[in-house]
């Protein structure tokens, strides 16, 4: 068995976010695709079992082709110079260290070789990202990524007219203890803004964005506090 999270879209206009559900499932070994997608179908079966509706893989493992074309190793973002990068590349070349970085040219490598470039690992702390000048801070943990994904979203209208007909989105490959940032959170977290919206307002800048990140956080230590008192 394994444990993996759901993503799940709020529904609510005033307070648009996201809901976590940690899922038990049944895993099948194997780094092969086919292996892979049975770990996927069970566990959206098990997402079924808790209710859930309409949920979509977004990896390249997604038995879907929109799930596939979500992977951020596939999702182009394009700069106001209409240079075209993916998510993936345009994320890790925007790293800054304490002994290196950004490395630019993993813009123009593929987002594997990207994600694997060993200075990556050997440059230090990550301090912050710089994406064409502009700085983003690594707090709240997911603000940079999620700038990135939404903003390709935006920029991709045929794209999120399928994605917001799916409520609930996972990743096979996210482990939440190996990893902060993953694409169906990103998704989960555009599809309520979208619903709600909000899109727009909170998307203006990096600013607007990141004051509804951290009032997103806020919400979430509130939660968890509460729940805490009541064990």
């Amino acid at each position: 068995m394994a444990n993996r999270p759901i993503f799940i879209a709020k529904e609510s206009h005033l307070a648009p976010g996201v809901v976590v559900k940690d899922t038990e499932f049944k895993w099948y070994p194997g780094m092969s695709k086919s292996q892979k997608q049975k770990s996927i179908a069970a566990l959206h079966a098990s997402g079924v079992d808790q209710g859930l509706k309409n949920i979509l893989e977004i990896s390249s493992k997604s038995q879907t082709e929109i799930g596939v074309k979500l992977s951020a190793f596939n999702l182009k973002i394009t700069t106001p110079k209409q240079r075209m990068f993916s998510v993936e590349s345009a994320f890790q070349s925007s790293k800054v260290f304490d002994k290196g970085g950004p490395y630019t040219d993993l813009l123009h490598k593929t987002s594997r070789e990207a994600k694997k470039d060993i200075r990556l690992k050997e440059s230090g702390n990550l301090l912050c990202f710089s994406f064409f000048g502009t700085q983003f801070s690594i707090s709240p943990h997911t603000f940079f990524y999620d700038w990135l994904y939404l903003n390709a979203l935006k920029q991709n209208p045929k794209y999120v007219e399928e994605l917001i007909n799916y409520d609930a989105f996972t990743d096979i490959e996210f482990n939440p203890k190996k990893s902060i940032n993953g694409q169906a959170y990103s998704a989960a977290l555009f599809v309520s803004l979208y619903h709600s919206g909000k899109l727009n307002k909170v998307m203006k800048t990096p600013d607007t964005f990141l004051q509804f990140l951290e009032s997103e956080y806020t919400q979430k230590d509130t939660t968890n506090a509460i729940q805490t008192s009541l064990i």
